[in-house]
Protein backbone atom coordinates (compact mmCIF):
# COMPACT_ATOMS: atom_id res chain seq x y z
CA UNK A 1 0.00 0.00 0.00
CA UNK A 2 1.31 3.37 -1.02
CA UNK A 3 1.70 6.13 1.54
CA UNK A 4 0.24 9.54 0.91
CA UNK A 5 2.26 12.76 1.04
CA UNK A 6 0.99 16.36 1.18
CA UNK A 7 2.57 18.92 -1.14
CA UNK A 8 2.00 22.64 -0.52
CA UNK A 9 2.40 25.62 -2.83
CA UNK A 10 2.14 29.14 -1.44
CA UNK A 11 1.33 32.17 -3.60
CA UNK A 12 -0.11 35.61 -3.05
CA UNK A 13 -2.25 38.11 -4.90
CA UNK A 14 -3.58 41.58 -4.21
CA UNK A 15 -7.18 42.44 -4.94
CA UNK A 16 -9.93 44.88 -4.04
CA UNK A 17 -13.52 43.97 -3.27
CA UNK A 18 -16.75 45.12 -1.73
CA UNK A 19 -19.03 42.89 0.30
CA UNK A 20 -22.50 43.88 -0.85
CA UNK A 21 -25.72 42.00 -1.47
CA UNK A 22 -27.92 43.86 -3.97
CA UNK A 23 -30.97 42.02 -2.60
CA UNK A 24 -30.53 43.80 0.74
CA UNK A 25 -31.06 47.48 1.56
CA UNK A 26 -28.06 49.80 1.99
CA UNK A 27 -28.74 49.83 5.73
CA UNK A 28 -28.84 46.01 5.90
CA UNK A 29 -25.60 45.82 3.91
CA UNK A 30 -23.89 48.27 6.27
CA UNK A 31 -25.14 46.30 9.28
CA UNK A 32 -24.04 42.92 7.93
CA UNK A 33 -20.77 43.87 6.21
CA UNK A 34 -19.67 47.00 8.09
CA UNK A 35 -16.50 48.64 6.70
CA UNK A 36 -16.27 45.88 4.08
CA UNK A 37 -19.35 47.40 2.42
CA UNK A 38 -17.58 50.65 1.50
CA UNK A 39 -18.88 51.83 -1.89
CA UNK A 40 -15.27 52.74 -2.75
CA UNK A 41 -14.08 49.15 -2.17
CA UNK A 42 -11.08 48.07 -0.10
CA UNK A 43 -8.19 45.73 -0.71
CA UNK A 44 -6.28 42.80 0.74
CA UNK A 45 -2.96 41.09 0.23
CA UNK A 46 -4.28 37.55 -0.04
CA UNK A 47 -2.07 34.59 0.82
CA UNK A 48 -3.00 31.38 -0.96
CA UNK A 49 -1.90 27.91 0.08
CA UNK A 50 -2.71 25.01 -2.23
CA UNK A 51 -2.41 21.55 -0.65
CA UNK A 52 -2.29 18.46 -2.84
CA UNK A 53 -2.26 15.00 -1.25
CA UNK A 54 -1.62 11.71 -2.96
CA UNK A 55 0.62 8.72 -3.42
CA UNK A 56 4.18 9.30 -4.58
CA UNK A 57 4.59 8.25 -8.21
CA UNK A 58 7.51 5.77 -8.18
CA UNK A 59 8.60 6.80 -11.69
CA UNK A 60 9.03 10.51 -10.79
CA UNK A 61 9.15 10.65 -7.00
CA UNK A 62 6.41 13.31 -7.18
CA UNK A 63 2.89 13.53 -5.87
CA UNK A 64 2.50 16.39 -8.34
CA UNK A 65 5.15 18.30 -10.23
CA UNK A 66 5.48 21.55 -8.25
CA UNK A 67 6.50 23.43 -11.40
CA UNK A 68 3.23 22.35 -13.03
CA UNK A 69 1.30 23.28 -9.86
CA UNK A 70 2.94 26.71 -9.76
CA UNK A 71 2.18 27.36 -13.44
CA UNK A 72 -1.41 26.21 -12.95
CA UNK A 73 -1.94 28.55 -9.99
CA UNK A 74 -0.48 31.46 -11.94
CA UNK A 75 -2.60 30.74 -15.01
CA UNK A 76 -5.91 30.10 -13.26
CA UNK A 77 -5.70 32.26 -10.12
CA UNK A 78 -2.96 34.90 -10.12
CA UNK A 79 -3.49 36.15 -13.67
CA UNK A 80 -7.26 36.21 -13.08
CA UNK A 81 -7.38 37.94 -9.67
CA UNK A 82 -4.10 39.76 -8.96
CA UNK A 83 -4.45 43.57 -8.91
CA UNK A 84 -8.10 43.31 -9.86
CA UNK A 85 -11.32 44.58 -8.38
CA UNK A 86 -13.02 41.25 -7.79
CA UNK A 87 -16.52 42.74 -8.07
CA UNK A 88 -15.88 44.66 -11.28
CA UNK A 89 -13.05 42.91 -13.12
CA UNK A 90 -13.83 39.19 -12.75
CA UNK A 91 -16.64 37.06 -14.10
CA UNK A 92 -16.62 34.81 -11.03
CA UNK A 93 -17.69 37.61 -8.68
CA UNK A 94 -20.05 39.63 -10.88
CA UNK A 95 -22.98 38.03 -9.03
CA UNK A 96 -21.21 36.21 -6.18
CA UNK A 97 -20.24 38.17 -3.04
CA UNK A 98 -16.42 37.97 -2.85
CA UNK A 99 -16.16 36.82 0.75
CA UNK A 100 -13.11 34.83 1.78
CA UNK A 101 -15.36 31.76 1.85
CA UNK A 102 -16.53 32.26 -1.74
CA UNK A 103 -13.01 33.13 -2.93
CA UNK A 104 -11.68 29.83 -1.54
CA UNK A 105 -14.46 27.81 -3.22
CA UNK A 106 -13.94 29.57 -6.56
CA UNK A 107 -10.18 28.92 -6.47
CA UNK A 108 -10.79 25.28 -5.54
CA UNK A 109 -13.14 24.79 -8.49
CA UNK A 110 -10.73 26.47 -10.91
CA UNK A 111 -7.84 24.24 -9.84
CA UNK A 112 -9.84 21.05 -9.28
CA UNK A 113 -10.70 20.88 -12.97
CA UNK A 114 -6.99 20.58 -13.88
CA UNK A 115 -5.61 18.40 -11.06
CA UNK A 116 -5.90 14.62 -11.32
CA UNK A 117 -9.00 13.42 -9.50
CA UNK A 118 -7.08 10.80 -7.50
CA UNK A 119 -5.24 13.65 -5.77
CA UNK A 120 -6.90 15.39 -2.82
CA UNK A 121 -6.99 19.17 -2.99
CA UNK A 122 -7.44 21.75 -0.24
CA UNK A 123 -7.35 25.53 -0.61
CA UNK A 124 -6.47 27.93 2.19
CA UNK A 125 -6.85 31.66 1.57
CA UNK A 126 -5.68 34.22 4.12
CA UNK A 127 -7.44 37.57 3.83
CA UNK A 128 -5.52 38.89 6.85
CA UNK A 129 -3.16 37.28 9.35
CA UNK A 130 -6.17 36.43 11.49
CA UNK A 131 -8.90 35.72 8.91
CA UNK A 132 -8.67 32.80 6.57
CA UNK A 133 -10.81 30.10 4.98
CA UNK A 134 -10.17 26.50 4.00
CA UNK A 135 -12.07 24.57 1.37
CA UNK A 136 -13.08 21.86 1.57
CA UNK A 137 -13.40 22.05 5.35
Amino acid sequence: MSQKVAIFRSEHFNAAHRLHNPAMSDEENRTVFGKCNSPNYHGHNYELIVRVVGAVDPSTGYVIDTKYLSELIHELVIERFDHKNLNLDTEEFKTLIPTIENISVVIYNLLRARIKEQLDLKITVYETERNYAEYPA
